[in-house]
């Protein structure tokens, strides 16, 4: 009995979580081409909002975290891919890209381009290749992180931070 109470006790602090989760490399990100040009025209012919680059690198803890406990969701992941191609970029990376507007380059140097130093980084590009918005770090849990996408799919993000919409949202 108290094995079971303590147990209790155990899930009642932490939370229970019974949502389905799979691997976020496997689930979460589509499969990279290194076209951003090439992925906007699929993006726009696939209906999506945009694109979202999570910009990471390796050994960095508070990009496992997101992946371990928000982006391996599969609420996350439906919501998401519903509305975004979405592409992992390393900051140290050598791998060769294409920007938006056709420019050879590398995951380094893109986010070099882009003002990213630190990781994570979560930015949502329009159709047109253009930032709507830029979330840098992680987020308190699943429902942030959804409540960040339909910020950007109604367009709020485009007027108001994610912050002022999560303020008017959750009251």
């Amino acid at each position: 009995m108290k094995i079971i109470a303590a147990g209790l006790i155990f899930l009642l602090s932490f939370g229970t979580s019974f949502a389905e989760t799979r691997d976020a490399e496997q689930n979460f990100f589509d499969m990279k081409m290194g076209d951003f040009k090439a992925e906007l025209a699929t993006a726009k012919q696939d209906g999506k909002t945009g694109i979202l680059v999570m910009y990471e690198q390796e050994g960095c803890p508070f990009c496992l975290r997101m992946k371990n406990t928000i982006l391996n969701q599969s609420e996350v992941q439906e919501y998401y891919h519903k509305h975004f191609l979405i592409f992992p970029i390393d900051i140290r990376g050598d791998l060769p890209l294409q920007d938006f507007n056709g420019k050879e380059t590398t995951e380094k140097a893109f986010s070099v381009e882009q003002s990213v130093y630190g990781t994570p980084v979560f930015d949502f590009y329009d159709l047109e290749g253009k930032l709507i918005t830029r979330f840098p770090g992680t987020v308190k849990d699943v429902n942030d992180f959804l409540l960040l996408a339909k910020c950007v799919v109604e367009g709020a993000c485009k007027k108001a931070s994610f912050t002022t919409y999560k303020n008017k949202e959750v009251k």
